[in-house]
C-alpha cells in the first residue's frame, strides 16, 4: 500500500528545474519537432509537490509512433497508466527527482497537462485550492489522493481559465 507525501516547493525547485532541463534537452535531441513542457507541481511556483518532476512532450499525429518508440527506448513505460493512440505516459524512478514523461499529440484529448499548469499560474486560488487538497491527503493512500486529484482536475476543466486555453 503506497502512501502519498508532499514537500514545500521551496526543497525541491533547484533539483527539478535542473532535471527539466536535462531531460529537455535529451528530448529535443530524439524529437526535435517536438513541443516540450515543464508540467505539474514543480512547474508552479509556491504548490506543495510529491517532490518529482512531470513533462509534457507535445508532437504532432504524423509524429506520435516514432515518438512513442524513441521515448521507449529512453524511459521506462509506464504500465499504471492508460494508452491511447495519442496518449502514453513514461517514467524513470531512478532519476533525482523521479521523472514522469506525458507524451500527448496536440489538441488530442490528453493534451491537458500544460493547461492545468496555466490555470494555476493564472489563478493563484485554485492552486490554494489543490495545496489544502494535498494537506488533506498527506500521509494517506495514494489510491485515495489520486481519486480526489482527478475529481479536482475535473472540475478544474470546466472554468473559464481552463476553456480560455
Amino acid at each position: 500500500m503506497e502512501h502519498v507525501s508532499f514537500f514545500e516547493y521551496r526543497h525541491v525547485y533547484e533539483k527539478a528545474e535542473e532535471a527539466f532541463l536535462v531531460h529537455k534537452n535529451k528530448i529535443r535531441e530524439l524529437l526535435p519537432d517536438s513541443d516540450v513542457q515543464h508540467v505539474g507541481s514543480t512547474a508552479v511556483p509556491n504548490s506543495l509537490t510529491k517532490g518529482d518532476i512531470d513533462i509534457q512532450v507535445r508532437v504532432s499525429p504524423e509524429q506520435f509512433l516514432k515518438a512513442v518508440q524513441t521515448l521507449s527506448a529512453v524511459y521506462e513505460l509506464n504500465e499504471g497508466s492508460v494508452k491511447t493512440g495519442s496518449f502514453r505516459a513514461f517514467k524513470d524512478d531512478s532519476t533525482v527527482p523521479p521523472l514522469g514523461v506525458q507524451l500527448t499529440v496536440i489538441d488530442s484529448e490528453y493534451d491537458f497537462f500544460w493547461k492545468f499548469r496555466d490555470v494555476f499560474l493564472l489563478n493563484d486560488t485554485y492552486r490554494l485550492e489543490y495545496d489544502e487538497l494535498k494537506r488533506e491527503f498527506e500521509g494517506k493512500e495514494m489510491d485515495e489522493y489520486r481519486e480526489a486529484k482527478n475529481e479536482f482536475f475535473q472540475k478544474l476543466m470546466n472554468t473559464s481559465e481552463f476553456n480560455k486555453l
